[in-house]
């Protein structure tokens, strides 16, 4: 589990680049990279993370499900996941 202070960090984070994509879109047409240099750090989208959307685990995480492979092997032994059958794990 991770801790709150790092999931609400990259909430933080996900806020700002949200807030400014469009700033920084237009910055980069332009080619002004003095003026991106001058917009928050946190502000890149490369900076975020993707995390479980269960447990905040920042490892193992697939895109494609949205939760680390922990999670996906326990929902798929569950039955939860359609589809996934569960071979030699």
């Amino acid at each position: 589990m991770a801790k709150e202070s790092m999931k609400a960090r990259e909430v933080k984070r996900a806020k700002l680049v949200e807030k400014y994509a469009e700033k920084r879109a237009k910055l980069k047409e332009e080619g002004d990279y003095a003026g991106l240099s001058l917009l928050p750090k946190n502000s890149n989208p490369v900076r975020l993370h993707n995390r479980c959307k269960l447990t905040g685990r920042p490892r193992g995480y697939m895109r494609q499900f949205g939760v680390s492979r922990i999670q996906f092997r326990e929902m798929a032994s569950a039955g939860l996941i359609p589809g996934v059958k569960k071979a030699s794990w």
